[in-house]
């Protein structure tokens, strides 16, 4: 049994609303998670990189977290993001943030640096002794810069007690596959990946930490739901509703895309804070047609 099986299914990587002054909008905030959790996810990720972390100060961070324990209230668990390319600044925050409540942190590797593997693999094994709550690993080549191999992997989880699992959104299937292959049995392996949710949990993955899930959160949680217990002929149709509606949130940038449609679904305003901008008018058109006929 997984030991973070309160963990298996569909999370959601929050997005952080922004009132049109670009201050947090705490009301939209409270919005969405109740959008979310009533929609049927199994639980939440907050300060992701959907939630425009690079971009928050340290002071928004704690209290967009408070605020996420206190509106949750322990209805489904609640992952926190904590991750940096500063090693020693991340063992901090581990030690500092208020994790009383969390299920687990959520640590990208370090972007920027391209550390080797050697690297990567010290970088997590010093922020497993730092934190008082398990370790996920998020592996994301196409922001960081730098790919945790299937055998980094692999020897975090067999030899550092305090990791206990990965988002990998590598779309990097063979790797995906050795990492299922020969993880331990209490390792949790979650898609990092939308459009690639279902097919990776057909090969053995536990879920998924989804950004589609802040708009479709029925549709995505129904449709793990059902490849978690083999039913793919109740799954698929939900997969390939959902497809159109992904290639529309990726298209141009992550969350801009995202905050397009939970905009137009009447949850937040259509706000970012730069470097991140709105859709373009076109690509927004788009989404609205897309609603129109599927939502």
């Amino acid at each position: 049994m997984l030991l973070l099986k309160e963990l298996i299914g569909t999370g959601v990587a929050l997005v952080t609303p922004f009132k049109k002054d670009w201050e947090v909008d705490y009301p939209a905030l409270e919005n969405l998670l109740d959008f979310v959790i009533d929609g049927g996810v199994e639980y939440v990720v907050t300060l992701g990189t959907t939630g425009e972390t690079p971009t928050l100060s340290k002071e928004e961070k704690l209290d967009i977290v408070r605020f996420t324990f206190d509106t949750v209230k322990q209805r489904v668990p609640v992952v926190v993001g904590i991750g940096g390319n500063n090693t020693r600044a991340v063992m901090k925050d581990l030690e500092s943030y208020p994790l009383e409540k969390a299920a687990a942190v959520l640590s990208a590797s370090p972007s920027y640096n391209k550390p080797s593997q050697e690297g990567i693999y010290l970088h997590y094994k010093a922020l497993a002794k730092a934190s008082p709550k398990p370790i996920i690993i998020y592996n994301v080549p196409g922001r960081t810069g730098s790919n945790i191999t299937a055998a980094t992997t692999l020897r975090l989880a067999k030899e550092v007690e305090n990791i206990k699992g990965i988002k990998e959104a590598s779309g990097n299937m063979v790797q995906c596959m050795h990492i299922l292959k020969d993880r331990p049995a209490d390792f949790l392996v979650v898609s990092g990946d939308d459009h690639l949710a279902l097919p990776l949990v057909a090969c053995g993955m536990d879920g998924v930490i989804s950004v589609a899930a802040n708009c479709f959160p029925k549709d995505f949680s129904e449709m793990i739901r059902y490849g978690l217990k083999g039913s793919f002929e109740k799954a698929r149709p939900l997969h390939y509703k959902c497809l159109e509606g992904n290639d529309l949130l990726f298209a141009e940038n992550n969350p801009a895309g995202v905050k397009a449609f939970l905009y137009e679904l009447g949850i937040i305003e259509n706000v970012c804070r730069l470097p991140v901008v709105p859709l373009s008018k076109d690509l927004h058109e788009k989404i609205i047609a897309y609603l129109s006929k599927n939502h």
